[in-house]
Parts: C-alpha cells; structure tokens; sequence
C-alpha cells in the first residue's frame, strides 16, 4: 500500500489572504505556466483558471518570476501584460475547434518558452497536455503538472479527445519531473496503476468578502435569500440536465440562477437553456465582486457534477458560508464532509426531494452553511497551496534529497455524511 504524499507548507501558520505580501524566498524562481484561458479570468474561463490566478499571483507576491501564457481567438481583446505581478503574454490561436486549439496553444507557449528561456521551472495542467513536458524536459526545463479529475471521462470530448486523453494519461504518469493531484481518490489511483509516489496539494477557499458588490442582485432582479446557484461551464459532466428539470419540479417561488455558459457554442448549451420555467435565470459569466455578491446572498448553492476535482467554486461558497447541495460522488464528499446536502448522483427525483428538504428546513440548511465554512477555514487555504508549489518547485531546482512523504494537518479522507 502506497503512503500518501501531501505536500503543502501548512507546518507554517498562512496568514489571511489579504495579508499576503513579498516575502523572503530561497531562491527566485523563474516559473512558466498555461493550459488555462486567461490571467485575469474572462468569459468562458473555468476552475482551472481561478486556480491559476490564485496560485500564481501568490508565488509572485512571494518574489518570483512568473509569465503567464494566454490563450486567445480572433476579436478577443487583449488583456494587458501584467497583472498583480504575473507578467501576462497574450497568444492568439487560429481555430476554436475542441481540442485543437489547446494543442496550437501549446505548441506556440513552448516555443516561446524555449527560444526566449523564459522560465526554468513550467507548469502546466492535466493529461491531454502532458506530452508538451516530454518537449520541455528536451530543453533542459522542469516540469510539474497539476492533475485535476479524470479528463478521459469527462462528457464535453468527442470519441477522439477521449481517447488522445486517456492515452496521455501513461504520459502524464512518467514524463513531468513531479505531478500534483487536487484529489486525493485520482492520486491513489495513479500510484496504484503505475507504482509512483505523486504529490497532493489542495486547493484554497479564501474568498475577499470586504467589496462584494451587491448591485447586481438588482441587475438579474433578485433579492438576498430568494434564489438558488450554480456557477461553472454549460457541459455535461456539470450536470445540468439533472438540476434543470428538478427545480422545474420543485413548488417555490424562488429562482434558480445558472451562471456561466459554455467555452464554445455547444448543443448542450442550447438544450439548458431552452427551458421555459420563468424562475430560471441565465445572465452569462459573472466574475470578481458579483459573483462572490451572488454565492454570498444565495439561499443554496447547487453542485449537480459527474465528474470533478477538487471543485474550486465549491471550495469557494464554503468560504463564504453558503448552504451546499451536492452531489455525492466521492471528490464532492470529500471536500464538504458533513457539512452539505448530498443527492444520489445523476438521479433527478432524488435532487428534487433535497431542493424541497432545504426549502423545508431552513434553519438548519443555514447551520450547514456555518459549519461549512469553518471546515474550509480550517482546512483549505491559497497561502499554504501557494507555499506547497513553492516546496515543489525549489525541490527541483535546488535538488535536495527528497524524505519520506509528509502529511498535513488537517486535511482528511473522512467519510461524509447527508448534510439533513
């Protein structure tokens, strides 16, 4: 039985997140990182987007050199060249086609990378871009990729994405010098299949609630309390088509607000939308101050998912003590514990009955909230995320002997229990 590496720099307190300022750091690091859309987030940006504004603007802050790759399509506009000390480079790529654009990205970031030697450490996310590490590791570059759920079997690829991904996931296995799972179920699956020790460092849930911008309750016509929330990408492994025509089922007056959309036209997309219960609101993507605004004031937040990670958004609505409905697959569960409203997944009766049960019971949907976010507080934080990276990163540039694996405090596989 493999043991379980967490590396994370939680043996030092972290301070709150506002109080993260340049520090001290053995060695500037010079770091490349893409595979997300944009530093800033944009319209049609996902979890791995906010995760990469989270983590890198806090290694910057830290002292380090960090460039930041940007994908975008004809008539976007560029986004600057700099944003809370990550140096941003805008790439413009030439087609939209699925899967392809990711892969035309790449290959101009490494080039760049290469060419202008950019960075000494890079890192990148999941397996479908694990073969650009083998390219980097040519030139002399460390690699570390971040894992984050099981790209093969998410529902938005076509059959040949699927399988170009569950192919590099032997790739991903053995070619980056380190690789990070957010999920401590997908790290022990790899170390089972391929007789590795992986690295497992949460995500955070800090969320800056001293400027939520309200107004745009006004905006959308709804009123603090008086609606339920998803937030995220329009795709299939979000599960959509499981919540849409729950709450369709469901006798309240409240709303239900479908926040985000798909990255690209898409079919899916169409069909959510194509609802024609009243109560359901589909403003677009929403970022920063509103959207923190809406998660704050909604009566619940709703997460029908598949398939994920180590969610970000629910994370998120964790750290602001707002009521969870989930999901129960195993990922959800263990970030939420006992602390959220879980419903069998993909089962459209059984979320119907917990929508009722929370508006039955709103005392204590409120109470889940609370304890909700004193577990984020306690154990998902951006500042100990930021600091684990930093750990990997020197590990492999300074090269010092790597000892036993090491735990954190406070980050637990326990078994999760109905939120009721």
């Amino acid at each position: 039985m493999h043991s379980a590496r967490m590396t994370a720099a939680s043996e030092v307190s972290s301070p709150p997140v506002d109080s993260v300022s340049p520090q001290p750091a053995q060695e500037r690091l010079r770091i490349a990182t893409f595979t997300f859309r944009s530093i800033p987030q944009r319209p049609g940006c996902a979890g791995v987007d906010k995760v990469s504004v989270e983590l890198h603007t806090r290694l910057a802050a830290r002292g380090h050199s960090v460039v930041a790759y940007n994908r975008l399509f004809k008539g976007d506009k560029p986004i600057g060249d700099e944003y809370k000390g990550v140096v941003t480079k805008n790439f413009y790529t030439p087609t939209r086609m699925k899967g392809f654009d990711s892969i035309i990205h790449s290959f101009k970031v490494c080039w760049d990378i290469i060419v202008h030697d950019t960075a000494d450490v890079v890192h990148i996310h999941n397996t479908g871009n694990s073969p650009f590490g083998l390219l980097l590791r040519l030139f002399g570059k460390k690699v570390v990729l971040s894992q984050d759920g099981v790209d093969w079997q998410r529902g938005k690829w076509p059959w040949y994405g699927r399988l170009y991904l569950w192919l590099t996931v032997f790739v991903t296995a053995y070619v980056p010098h380190r690789v990070v799972f957010d999920s401590i179920f997908y790290k022990a699956d790899f170390e089972k299949r391929f007789r590795r020790e992986y690295d497992f460092i949460p995500w955070g849930s800090e969320v800056p609630q001293d400027n939520l911008d309200a107004s745009v309750l006004d905006e959308l016509g709804v009123q603090p309390g008086e609606y339920f929330l998803f937030v995220g990408r329009f795709i299939p492994d979000k599960g959509l088509h499981y919540l849409v025509p729950a709450f369709e089922r469901t006798k309240t007056d409240k709303k239900l607000l479908l926040v985000g959309g798909a990255p690209n036209p898409s079919r899916y997309e169409h069909e959510i939308a194509a609802t024609k219960d009243q109560r359901v609101v589909i403003p677009g993507f929403i970022f920063g101050s509103k959207l923190f605004a809406l998660m704050k004031n909604a009566y619940a937040y709703v997460q029908p998912s598949d398939i994920e990670g180590l969610s970000p958004v629910i994370l998120e609505n964790m750290g602001l003590g707002t009521p969870l409905i989930c999901s129960d697959i195993p990922e959800n569960k263990f970030v939420v514990g006992d602390t959220a409203v879980l419903f069998r997944r993909g089962d459209i009766d059984d979320l119907q009955r917990q929508l009722q049960w929370a508006l039955d019971n709103p005392r204590q949907l409120r109470e889940n909230g609370l304890r909700g976010r004193e577990r984020a507080e306690r154990e998902f934080n951006w500042d100990a995320c930021a600091q684990g990276y930093e750990r990997v990163f020197h590990e492999l540039v300074s090269g010092p002997a790597r000892s036993a694996p090491t735990a954190v405090p406070g980050v637990r596989n326990q078994p999760a229990r109905d939120g009721r």
